[in-house]
């Protein structure tokens, strides 16, 4: 592939982001208006005078006909503005921004648990197809999906903070009376790391483990079934048998050559398993206290905050989308037969 079909391919994707923007704040900003209550009623209290409330209204554009709010709205977007936050009385921007590294760390540390549970687990349930292990594996598999994070989460809390002490109390990124450390990423793992803070390192381990583990519950499940599924397809294909004849050892067969063209199609799933945890992340947070987008977003509904409503369906919809095109660049260049770019 050229450089020149590479950047006209990106050019073309990052385009397709503005109308993809536009439609969803367009359905995000109506839906948000017809929530039953009043923002303004909520924030001053049941016993503001009428003339402050009208005043409130007044100041944030409340007053105007929708289509008003949201051409306002959507000029500020182009700004890089997203309004201000009745609870917190600052830019949504700011506000976004300071809360999505911790639900990026969150999100990262459940995708290498998935990765690194599910696809050796994958692999040796292909391995052994129809036996007690594969019967056990994909019955696990199967309850991994059934089961719902709110209730999942309790149960780890209750067995390994409260029974067996082995993780701290579910309240936040860091125990208490741990300084964190300077600030480079926002990524407490990775930001101990580089300073060489290893009581930071090893108490924002502790504190992330329980909660990333349950968040990542549904995505190690599917993940283990598609590697299963992969690699009983690549297992039978007249390569992998051709390449048995010859006299490879197994491990060369299975980890050189079924492996890795079995895990090309994960790829994109991957890119989606991402979004969708980036994106579903709010029962996880709001149960084990993690100061991140999701609970974020969920404080802002039980106030009837509009503004970040909006902002953080936007937000996550950029990040969504950047996700996937780099998740196809990538496709390309492992796969050579797939062509993204068109003909050079």
């Amino acid at each position: 592939m050229s450089q020149s079909s590479l950047f006209y391919f990106i050019l073309r994707r990052l385009f397709l982001i503005i109308p993809i923007i536009i439609g969803i704040s367009v359905i995000v900003f109506i839906l948000s208006r017809i929530i039953p209550g009043d923002p303004i009623t909520f924030a001053l209290g049941e016993s503001a005078t009428a003339e402050a409330v009208e005043s409130m209204r007044h100041a944030m554009g409340l007053d105007k006909p929708i289509h008003e709010q949201y051409w306002i709205y959507l000029k500020g977007l182009f700004r890089g503005e997203m309004g201000y936050s009745i609870r917190t009385n600052r830019p949504v921007l700011s506000d976004l921004l300071a809360h999505f590294p911790a639900t990026l760390e969150l999100t990262l540390t459940a995708m290498f648990i998935s990765i690194i549970i599910a696809i050796p687990l994958g692999v040796i349930s292909a391995l052994h197809r129809n036996s007690v292990l594969d019967h056990v594996l994909r019955f696990t598999s199967l309850g991994g999906v059934s089961m719902p994070i709110f209730w999942l989460g309790l149960i780890l809390i209750y067995i390994f903070f409260f029974r067996l002490g082995w993780v701290p109390a579910p309240t936040g990124r860091l125990s208490i009376l741990v300084k964190a450390p300077a600030k480079i990423t926002g990524l407490l793992l990775f930001d101990s790391l580089i300073t060489g803070n290893c009581e930071v390192f090893v108490d924002a381990l502790k504190h992330i483990l329980l909660p990333a583990f349950c968040l990542s519950t549904w995505s190690l499940t599917m993940l283990l079934r598609m590697t299963r599924s992969g690699m009983l397809e690549v297992l039978g294909e007249d390569y992998i048998r051709t390449a048995r004849a010859k006299g490879l050892p197994k491990q060369v067969v299975v980890y050189k050559h079924a492996l890795r063209n079995a895990i090309i199609p994960l790829l994109t799933v991957l890119g989606i398993i991402f979004g969708v945890l980036l994106n579903g992340a709010v029962l996880t947070e709001t149960i084990f206290s993690w100061p991140g987008m999701g609970r974020y977003v969920v404080e802002s509904i039980s106030w009837l905050d509009y503004t970040p409503i909006q902002g953080i369906a936007l937000f996550a919809t950029v990040i969504y989308t950047i996700v996937n095109l780099l998740v196809d660049i990538l496709y390309a260049f492992v796969d050579p037969r797939i062509r993204l770019f068109g003909p050079e």
